[in-house]
């Protein structure tokens, strides 16, 4: 850094920061519990020999990483990012499966409120089809939505019960 103060990581090691000093760009004075993270859990040799074999233009990208691996390393010293990526995709997981199951009620309550087809234009499902499209699951995993249409079942006399799965 030259004349002024010593970035954070010349601060910490105690030593002289120079004007050609590889942590000078990326750890400034202002903010030393920055660098204190990384160097305590990579340490500072190593994050050095890093920092040397990328070209310039990666390495804020780099140590924009290692902060964050660092702080995921102090706050989970087992998993660290990986540990929050895998809760976030458990989370992502279960949030699409909270999605179908209200997309499936909202179109139950569609099916519900629609007008009962006239007998002459309901489409009829023979047990063969039926059976051809179970087999080959082209129902979609819902084959209760496809029993509507046949003339036997009796939908429009049986109202849906309303249960919810978020209560």
């Amino acid at each position: 850094m030259g004349g002024t103060s010593p970035c954070a990581s010349c601060k910490l090691l105690r030593r002289r920061c120079t004007k050609d000093c590889i942590f000078a760009p990326f750890f400034p004075s202002d903010d030393p519990h920055k660098f204190a993270i990384v160097h305590k859990v990579f340490g500072a040799s190593n994050v050095s020999k890093m920092l040397q074999e990328l070209p310039v233009q990666q390495r804020a990208d780099a140590v924009s990483s290692l902060v964050y691996e660092a702080n995921a390393r102090m706050r989970d010293p087992v998993y660290g990012c990986v540990g929050a990526i895998s809760f976030l995709q458990n989370q992502v997981s279960q949030l699409q499966m909270q999605l179908a199951v209200a997309q499936a009620e909202i179109l139950c309550i569609q099916m519900q409120q629609e007008p009962q087809m006239p007998e002459s234009q309901q489409i009829t499902v023979s047990e063969a089809e039926r059976s051809y499209l179970m087999q080959n699951n082209l129902m979609g995993g819902m084959p209760q939505l496809m029993s509507f249409a046949s003339p036997s079942n009796n939908v429009g006399q049986e109202p849906l019960k309303r249960e919810s799965l978020w209560t």
